[in-house]
């Protein structure tokens, strides 16, 4: 018959055209199920240290920072830096350095971009905007339609109307009973 033919090609040019993106999303969907255990977009590095401690001017100013800053080795530009008590941060470019000034006891946190996740999450979230959203709902409609074709691809007792029945209704019943006992 020559709706199944179409039916076949359908499904299988649009699986080839989506399978960028359906690796895409896949991967970064569950890298970002998992954001609760790991940070699927930034490496976080940290790392404490002791300080020599000294009698700070009665105003810190950036001179005094970047003093600091080469005092333990840290070479990073600056960006800023605050004061609250005896506490110094200084803000450099890729993450920040604390220092306790009554203590002389501090941390450096440098923050980079994961490789391949970051980029890939930034697609996800449907950052790049208006052309992106275009393909996104393209891919979205193509999606549905791979779903739809894919019932009918097989014939028979492996088919829609065989053991296929039974596994589609499974796959609409498990999100179901999730929201059931979730919302």
């Amino acid at each position: 018959m020559l709706w199944r033919k179409i039916n076949r090609v359908l499904h299988r040019d649009l699986g080839y055209f989506f399978f960028g993106m359906t690796i895409i999303y896949a991967v970064s969907g569950i890298a970002l199920n998992h954001r609760h255990q790991w940070n699927p977009n930034y490496i976080i590095s940290h790392e404490e240290f002791t300080a020599t401690v000294d009698i700070p001017p009665a105003r810190i100013d950036r001179e005094y920072a970047t003093e600091k800053l080469e005092e333990l080795g840290i070479d990073a530009n600056y960006r800023t830096h605050l004061v609250a008590g005896d506490n110094l941060r200084i803000f450099i470019e890729g993450g920040s350095v604390n220092i306790n000034m009554a203590e002389g006891t501090g941390s450096y946190e440098i923050i980079r971009k994961r490789p391949v996740f970051n980029q890939i999450n930034y697609l996800h979230y449907n950052n790049p905007k208006r052309l992106w959203t275009w393909f996104s709902d393209i891919y979205a409609a193509g999606l549905i339609i791979m779903a739809i074709t894919g019932l009918l691809i097989i014939r028979g007792k492996n088919g829609i109307t065989g053991r296929g029945a039974w596994l589609t209704g499974l796959g609409i019943i498990i999100p179901i009973i999730f929201l059931y006992f979730y919302l």
